[in-house]
């Protein structure tokens, strides 16, 4: 087995048994170089590959450190992520951060159909786990269909309760784009980021059985925090 290969399985097994933590620093490169009598280009290779396979996270300047454990999830079509996480046993706690009624962005309005002087209720929320942020949610529903929605509790309850609850809308369609993109300023404060940081970016555009699209809506996560899951059966 070449050598590169052993060190990758010696790397891989430390993390696997724990003794090797999440989030822990590792040796620095000189340090594995002298305990193992490779190369530093060998000890370097095979960090880089493990970082690249999610294993390992470099930090310029500070060193190499296990990834940290991620909160797997199946997609809010299926199940709300609120919902799954508490399931989980994860404190979760959900903090708005604004609820306004006004016209709704170009990309909004074309996705829900609506003309320009038809408002919306724009809705962000910021979502922690165990303390730490998490994800921001931010959902646009046409005020027609939903007038009275700013006076409802849509932090401590799910939304797409509160919409088949309050006002009989309830998710029948999803059209859902993942991505991965820069954070925004607004997003990456609200996060615990740098602006420009990678996220996972989830969109979904919702729509009742009858075909009235109603929730325009986009989830941004920490990307070193969670792992969206996509189980599919072929008919």
């Amino acid at each position: 087995m070449p050598i590169y290969q052993q060190l990758e399985d010696i790397f891989t097994a430390k993390i696997a048994t724990g003794e090797w933590l999440p989030s822990q620093r590792i040796p620095s490169e000189n340090e594995l170089n002298r305990h193992y009598g490779l190369s530093r280009m060998t000890v370097r290779g095979v960090l880089n590959k493990l970082a690249a396979d999610g294993l390992l996270t470099r930090v310029a300047g500070k060193g190499t450190f296990v990834a940290p454990d991620k909160i797997n999830a199946v997609s809010p079509a299926y199940r709300g992520i609120r919902e799954q996480l508490e399931v989980l046993g994860y404190d979760i706690t959900t903090e708005l951060v604004s609820l306004d009624r006004g016209p709704a962005p170009a990309r909004v309005r074309d996705r829900l159909g609506l003309g320009a002087d038809d408002d919306v209720f724009a809705i962000a929320r910021l979502r922690s786990v165990d303390g730490k942020p998490l994800s921001v949610h931010r959902s646009f529903v046409p005020a027609a269909l939903a007038p009275t929605l700013d006076g409802l509790d849509v932090v401590g309850e799910q939304l797409c309760v509160v919409l088949e609850d309050a006002f009989d809308l309830a998710m029948h369609d999803v059209a859902e784009a993942l991505e991965a993109v820069a954070v925004a300023e607004a997003d990456a404060a609200l996060l615990g980021l740098r602006r420009g940081d990678p996220v996972l970016q989830l969109t979904d555009v919702i729509a009742d059985r009858a075909g009235t699209t109603f929730e325009y809506s986009t989830i941004v996560f920490r990307g070193d925090r969670m792992r969206l899951q996509f189980d599919y059966t072929r008919p």
